[in-house]
């Protein structure tokens, strides 16, 4: 009697295990589905940003920070 709980335990918890699995798979795929998307939309954004006025001003006082805060940094 105990063993045969036993088993119908193990079983549920096989069982659970590989609903948990399946899920799992959905998701990764759900995400592998976006990664295309998200990929085109932030090269369509910065091509966008490329056409605005004083793009390069802002590209050069970025580059300016990003050494000031390096600098910092060591």
């Amino acid at each position: 009697m105990v063993n045969l709980k036993l088993n119908k335990m193990k079983e549920q918890t096989l069982i659970e295990m590989k609903n948990k699995i399946e899920s799992l798979g959905s998701a990764v795929q759900f995400l592998m589905s976006e990664v295309p998307q998200i990929k085109q939309l932030a090269v369509g954004t910065l091509e966008t940003i490329k056409h605005m006025d004083d793009y390069e001003g802002a590209i050069k006082d970025l580059k300016k920070t990003f050494e000031s805060n390096k600098k910092l940094e060591i």
